[in-house]
């Protein structure tokens, strides 16, 4: 069995082609032989039943007359059986062609037999003829008195040359064709298994980090799909690979600003460089700055690594209208101080399936970005709309907008509109990411649009309860 399990599928294949055709001749011959000893032996029965009963037909009863001995010789002659017809068993010695002991062809049990009016059947082998035969024994009976037998026998060695020349053909016939189909089936084995082994070598090229493998699909069968679906996994596993790498990257070039700002302030306040008290406080808010920086961008990326891992929802029902009051309660003195006038339009009878936590999480990330964008004395509108099963939270600001290449690209780690001003403007380029993954988590979705020059819109459809 080890032996077995350590040969190739392509071994295994063929092992199995060849055992199934050899199965496959050596049934076929059993059929064969079955066919012949007994569907035709039982027929060759039948027959020569059939055949002594339209003989006896024409015995009338009494002595046995030459008449009818000439129509049992003359049926005889034109027939491909034997029959031999007696007055008793003890004449059969002198009418076969051979030496035999009539009590050895009948016994006493068959004559009794024959006396009751029932025939009597031989066949297979008979010692007494020393071959195979299928005989029917067949009583005369005037009244109860046995007046003569008809014998009517087939040797079978007709028969068994039948079967040597099947067998004969089987072996040489069964042989070629074995051969045949085992070369055919090698190379079948080969055409299914080539593809097997150039994705096994491809698969052990994509686990040493080699991601540019790429597979030929040449069919369209199970194995042409396996092929797609191994290119396609390839493809994917290039993609994560690459977009690990940028996040990287993107994490060493985030960091490594405000690390330089804290390292380079600090030693300057440790060497006594700075003297002056007012510079001194200055570069001590510029480190309180960097390091605010830093921690936020730590928190949102162990928030985004929990999104996107197995991160468990406190789903509840909640008023989505009360929940967006109080978190713009929170944004008042900001608003107010950019001098952005806030449009509210929310239906409190909205009552929405999610984690409220969550939830507040998009609102807050959402209206940071607007008001980021936003230039004082700029418009905020938000609203919710009943569109079942759904609810539908639309956040709309005056702001500076963004083009159609950037909206495709929302939701990117790092990516920020505002290249040249987003240090100033304070995000961590993870918001958008961390908004779209909690809305996934519920079922919902979110969608941009957006004009440069005329502001963006964000439509956030989140599930609502359904009491039933």
């Amino acid at each position: 069995m080890k032996r077995f399990n350590s040969l190739s599928l392509q071994q295994k294949l063929w092992l199995a082609i060849s055992a199934f055709l050899v199965l496959a001749v050596l049934l076929l011959y059993t059929v064969a032989v079955y066919i012949y000893e007994n569907i035709y032996i039982s027929h060759v029965e039948q027959r020569l039943l059939q055949e002594g009963m339209n003989i006896a037909e024409k015995y009338d009863g009494g002595a046995l007359t030459d008449s009818f001995r000439n129509t049992v010789s003359f049926i005889n002659d034109i027939s491909d059986t034997e029959i031999v017809l007696v007055n008793n068993p003890r004449e059969l010695s002198a009418c076969l062609p051979f030496e035999v002991d009539h009590h050895s062809v009948i016994s006493e049990a068959e004559r009794q037999q024959l006396l009751s009016g029932k025939t009597v059947t031989k066949k297979g082998y008979e010692q007494t003829f020393d071959r195979q035969i299928v005989g029917i024994i067949i009583p005369l009976l005037d009244e109860h008195r046995l007046m003569g037998i008809l014998y009517l026998y087939v040797p079978l060695a007709s028969i068994e040359d039948v079967l040597e020349r099947i067998q004969t053909f089987v072996m040489v016939g069964g042989s070629l064709f074995l051969f045949i189909t085992v070369f055919v089936g090698r190379k079948i084995a080969m055409h299914f298994t080539k593809p097997l082994q150039h994705m096994q070598q491809a698969a052990y090229r994509v686990s040493q980090g080699d991601f540019s493998v790429h597979v030929d699909v040449e069919t369209e069968d199970e194995i042409g799909q396996l092929a797609k679906a191994f290119n396609q996994m390839a493809h994917a596993l290039a993609k994560e690979d690459e977009r690990k790498k940028e996040f990287l990257a993107n994490v060493s070039h985030e960091l490594r600003t405000p690390l330089s700002y804290v390292k380079g302030y600090s030693e300057a306040l440790l060497d006594g460089i700075v003297k002056d008290e007012e510079q001194q406080k200055k570069y001590m808010k510029l480190i309180h700055r960097e390091a605010s920086r830093m921690q936020r961008l730590v928190r949102d990326l162990l928030d985004l690594a929990q999104l996107e891992g197995t991160y468990p929802l406190v789903r509840t029902p909640f008023s989505i209208a009360q929940l967006i009051e109080e978190t713009m309660e929170k944004y008042e003195p900001l608003l107010q101080e950019k001098r952005i006038h806030l449009s509210l339009d929310v239906d409190h009878d909205l009552v929405v399936d999610g984690d409220p936590d969550r939830i507040e999480q998009v609102l807050q990330n959402l209206l940071d970005n607007a008001l980021r964008y936003t230039p004082s004395g700029g418009n905020i509108s938000l609203w919710t709309v009943n569109k079942h099963p759904m609810c539908e939270l639309v956040i709309s600001d005056s702001g500076q907008g963004m083009s159609k290449q950037d909206i495709e690209r929302l939701g990117e780690r790092f990516f920020r509109t505002d290249r040249s001003r987003s240090r100033e403007h304070g995000g961590t380029g993870l918001g958008i990411a961390i908004v779209k993954q909690i809305v996934k988590l519920h079922g919902g979705s979110i969608r941009f649009e957006s004009e440069q020059g005329k502001g963006t819109t964000a439509y956030v459809q989140l599930p609502l309860y359904d009491e039933s």
